[in-house]
């Protein structure tokens, strides 16, 4: 179930990708699905792993780094050599649990900023992995949260735009000189 791309878990002093950040619209567009999942593919995945361990992230989706792809690289255990990171091409939510919960996230495209959103506690996602093989796994607690943040890049949403704190989230932003008026809040 998990990446057979093998990186290594480490900060490389000029990470093969650069990150994009709040502001930038190519983080607002939506993401086109692969049609082929190929060496090109598999090329993106490793550098986008190497960008996300050298940002110290957990979640990165191919938006962040330009690339308007259906693509999310995920670990949630970078510190675990072993544990092999998910890689999620074309990615759907099939079922979302009825439990919501609140969690703090943080974003490798608003450096610094950290503050609670509000998601399904557990969801089910089908997807491709970076062989094209055709896969379904059911995720809860930080997974499913990493998971459901990474597809909000896919829709041009960022978490901010899901904060329900607008005290929280001006200061914060501001403190790190983000503007405002790059949210754009989700019904």
């Amino acid at each position: 179930m998990t990446s057979l791309i093998a990186v290594e878990k480490q900060k490389l002093e000029n990470p093969p990708l650069k990150l994009h950040y709040l502001g930038d619209r190519v983080l607002r567009q939506p993401a086109k699905r692969i049609a082929k999942v190929d060496d090109s593919v598999r090329k993106l995945v490793k550098e986008m792993l190497q960008t996300m361990y050298s940002s110290n992230g957990i979640g990165l989706a191919a938006p962040q780094v330009g690339v308007n792809k259906q693509l999310i690289v995920i670990d949630c255990e970078p510190d675990e050599p072993a544990k092999l990171p998910l890689v999620l091409i074309n990615p759907v939510i099939s079922g979302y649990s009825k439990t919501l919960c609140k969690g703090e996230e943080g974003c490798l495209s608003i450096p610094g900023v950290y503050l609670d959103v509000i998601r399904p506690e557990a969801i089910e996602v089908s997807f491709k992995d970076e062989q094209g093989r055709p896969r379904k796994i059911q995720a809860n607690n930080l997974l499913a949260r990493v998971i459901q943040h990474e597809m909000d890049h896919l829709n041009g949403v960022m978490f901010v735009d899901r904060v329900d704190n607008d005290l929280a989230l001006t200061a914060e932003l501001q403190k790190h000189g983000f503007s405002v008026n790059a949210v754009k809040p989700v019904a």
